[in-house]
């Protein structure tokens, strides 16, 4: 599992879905949509209708895969902090039911009120 208070997991930017595609679409269950993804330095974060994939790129030749599913359904709060003038970095805090708080650190181009809207949409 990824340990998401890791330091060196954080300032994902958004990227086209596509590039991820292949390797998440075969996971998602009848009905579910991919919404975005986010990538890091080689890790990178899809959000979709019903979970958010965390997958973690492992060993050299980054073959092996780790994807963590975060179900929606348990989220029991959630917090967006947008980027200001000297802390460039927007950060998605989540409150997991039987896992604790789950951070995401996002570059200052990020739609956080996107975030906010569709995690709200699939919490609320």
């Amino acid at each position: 599992m990824i340990d998401f208070q890791n330091a060196s997991y954080v300032k994902l930017s958004q990227v086209d879905y596509g590039q991820v595609a292949s390797q998440i679409d075969p996971l998602l269950v009848e009905g579910e949509q991919a919404f975005v993804a986010y990538k890091g330095m080689r890790d990178y974060v899809v959000f979709t209708s019903k979970r958010i994939i965390a997958v973690n790129v492992q060993g050299i030749t980054g073959k092996k895969k780790d994807f963590t599913s975060l179900p929606l359904t348990k989220i029991q709060a959630f917090s967006v902090e947008t980027a200001g003038t000297f802390d460039l970095d927007a950060e998605l805090e989540l409150w997991f039911s039987g896992l604790g708080k789950v951070r995401f650190e996002f570059s200052g181009r990020t739609d956080v009120a996107y975030l906010n809207k569709l995690v709200a949409h699939h919490v609320l």
